[in-house]
């Protein structure tokens, strides 16, 4: 085991990856000669060649559609996206190429294609820079998509990514490149699509959160617990294919929940849970199914008023405690 930064677990697996397989190979704005914005490709280039890290021109729907060509030839592609933000560029290449060609050959073709990059607030990048859109992505049929929150999954989840034969949507968190914690240096270390991390077990009530608001849920669940309410922190850590298993099972056990996202609430990925959740276990929820999400305003670039737009550890406290004495 070794401690890691995010965004180091990430640039390491990438390059181990890399080791092992000639057939996997980067490319996107600024990865190589720069290493990537955040770093998460530094010293690819130089340890592995212009040929297999390559810096493309500003041309998303350009390079996505190389990526799929590449992949579709037996090559495994890990394409940078400096800003997820930037993917609504190529939105006919990801959504009506990318997702479909599988399905359209028969399930005779593969297509072993990673998009990844990092998005959200932290750094007062405003309204085209800082916005969450794993939600677009998860309504497609044929796209995987991960959503990581620790450099631990972040590592796991980006291995079985580049060898999985599907394509997948790797969501990072520029606020999170920075976090540190324990990562197994094994190269085979994996995490499977589809199962999600409970990051903290309680007994009153659940909180479902993804990616930055993980983080926010735990600060949230040890000032609820001065309180005297004990809070389980379920981390689903895949949106597609999604574990409600062991969501369901944890709102059984306690009764409530309150789901929590940064993206903007309207039509975000808490609405799916939240709705699954009353299908699945609407005879154990003691109060209704809360959902917290971004205001529905563009992201601003005030970091002060970019705070105030996406959900608090404060608004989480409070949702909890009203699902709790109700």
């Amino acid at each position: 085991m070794s401690r890691k930064k995010y965004a180091v677990a990430i640039r390491d697996v990438i390059a181990e990856e890399m080791k092992a397989d000639p057939n996997v190979f980067v490319m996107g704005e600024d990865v190589g000669l720069q290493g990537g914005v955040f770093g998460c490709t530094r010293g690819l280039m130089e340890e592995f060649g212009e040929q297999r890290v390559i810096d493309t021109p500003i041309s998303e729907l350009g390079y996505v559609g190389v990526g799929i060509g590449a992949s579709l030839t037996g090559l495994r592609p890990v394409i940078d996206f400096m800003y997820m933000d930037f993917t609504y560029v190529a939105m006919d290449q990801i959504l009506n190429q990318a997702a479909k060609l599988r399905y359209m050959y028969g399930g005779k073709a593969t297509l072993p294609l990673v998009i990844r990059g990092q998005q959200g607030i932290g750094r007062g990048n405003a309204g085209t820079h800082s916005q969450s859109v794993e939600a677009f992505f998860t309504h497609i049929p044929g796209l995987l998509v991960a959503q990581p929150s620790t450099a631990r999954d972040a590592a796991g989840l980006l291995r079985t990514a580049i060898r999985d034969n599907n394509p997948v949507m790797f969501f990072e968190h520029k606020a999170l490149y920075a976090t540190s914690e324990e990562v197994p240096d094994d190269p085979e270390f994996s995490i499977p699509f589809g199962l999600a991390d409970i990051k903290r077990e309680g007994k009153d009530a659940t909180v479902v959160a993804t990616s930055l608001m993980v983080g926010r849920a735990l600060e949230a669940a040890e000032i609820l617990a001065k309180d005297g309410i004990d809070v389980e922190v379920v981390d689903p850590r895949t949106l597609l294919p999604l574990d409600m298993d062991t969501i369901n099972a944890s709102v059984r056990k306690t009764g409530r929940a309150v789901v929590v996202h940064e993206a903007h609430r309207t039509n975000g990925v808490g609405a799916e849970i939240a709705s699954r959740i009353s299908e699945d276990s609407f005879r154990y929820l003691d109060a209704p199914v809360a959902r917290l999400g971004a205001k529905a305003c563009t992201l601003p670039f005030s970091l002060v008023l970019e705070n105030a737009v996406v959900p608090s550890v404060e608004d989480i406290v409070a949702a909890v405690r009203d699902v709790s004495y109700r």
